[in-house]
């Protein structure tokens, strides 16, 4: 299993928000969306920076109410961490537990082309799992 097949399942949908806007308007984004983490993208569409829950929760704890008013790019993660829809579930499994994010944007040869969370992850190794637990006892039952 590859991240193709979660997004594939999931879908390519992005959502995005320019570093210049607030973190309180972002804040609203993840809210409105349901998501935990939102890409920052400068006018030409790059990825600049990540901003997850645990940035603007981070961000309030060091400025208080001031943080609210901040720009996204004052409490985003500028160093994004990419996979590619040919990784391995096990491979971006490790990462993610390695590095201690949760969300990780997806590139095809440079193109951004989704965006994966841990909980999509776990989920498509469960499903996984409990597939080969489901030929095992076919097999077994079978013969």
């Amino acid at each position: 299993m590859n991240v193709a097949q979660i997004l594939k399942h999931k879908g390519r949908r992005i959502v995005a928000v320019r570093p210049g806007e607030s973190i309180a308007d972002a804040a609203r984004v993840l809210n409105r969306e349901g998501i935990g983490a939102v890409l920052a993208r400068d006018p030409s569409g790059k990825v600049v920076g990540i901003m997850s829950e645990r940035d603007v929760v981070r961000t309030l704890a060091q400025q208080g109410d001031r943080a609210l008013g901040m720009s996204v790019a004052e409490c985003m993660t500028r160093d994004v961490v990419f996979c590619s829809p040919h990784d391995s579930i096990d491979r971006v499994m490790s990462m993610m537990t390695a590095r201690r994010f949760r969300h990780l944007p997806v590139q095809d040869r440079g193109e951004l082309v989704g965006i994966i969370s841990i909980g999509d992850v776990v989920k498509q190794r469960i499903e996984e799992t409990e597939m080969e637990a489901q030929a095992l006892r076919q097999y077994i039952a079978t013969g």
